[in-house]
């Protein structure tokens, strides 16, 4: 019955997630698809660079939001269903893993979605803020200092397993959940590594050649 009803706030996460805020702000804005410009990723940063500040605002609420939803779903199942408050943190998992995984192939927009960082951190904030925290603020410094949000990204992802095997080596549940999160984090982030290596990855506020 458990295992049931994860994977069900799974699927229904997943759902959740695939409701694209940067396709749909794109669409808004400017009646066209987001994917078609820049990097032809559908997330924060690329709204960024296409349709402004206002944009990839929206964009970054829309994405945190509808994975809040998720979680506090798969908090509310966990007290309304036989998995049990104990299961709490497992129901968000499933959730966390849904909503990313919507999020980067969304079943509305043919399986071509975002890189699912936003949405990653938000469902971590949930499993445990304080390392949560701790590794955005690392990454965001990064970013800021390099201005590379992709290479912020993947070193987040890193640290996120890093912090697991340090702080909750015990936790083999986390431990499996951040490992996911990471290996699609970097498997989404690849063609960005590779530009990292040879020196040809856009930095945020620099124009395109």
């Amino acid at each position: 019955m458990n295992t049931f009803i994860l994977i069900v706030l799974a699927v229904i996460s997943y759902l959740i997630g695939s409701i694209s805020s940067a396709i749909l702000v794109g669409r808004i804005i400017s009646g066209d698809d987001i994917r078609s410009h820049g990097s032809g990723n559908a997330g924060a940063t690329n709204a960024l660079r296409t349709y402004g500040k206002r944009a990839a605002a929206l964009v970054t609420l829309g994405d945190c939001l509808k994975t809040v939803v998720c979680c506090l779903l798969a908090i509310a199942a966990a007290h309304i269903t036989p998995l049990g408050v104990e299961n709490a943190k497992l129901a968000i998992y499933a959730a966390g893993i849904g909503a990313v995984l919507g999020h980067n192939f969304p079943i509305y927009f043919g399986f071509k979605g975002g890189k699912g960082i936003l949405v990653s951190i938000t469902a971590l904030m949930f499993a445990d803020w304080r390392i949560a925290i701790i590794v955005m603020i690392i990454s965001i410094s990064v970013m800021v200092i390099t201005r590379y949000v992709s290479l912020g990204s993947v070193l987040g992802a890193v640290l996120f397993i890093a912090a697991a095997l340090i702080f909750k080596r015990s936790d083999i549940q986390y431990m499996v959940f951040t490992a996911i999160l990471a290996i699609i984090a970097i498997y989404k982030h690849r063609a960005n590594i590779s530009r990292l290596i040879h020196g040809t990855e856009s930095k945020v506020g620099s124009k395109k050649k």
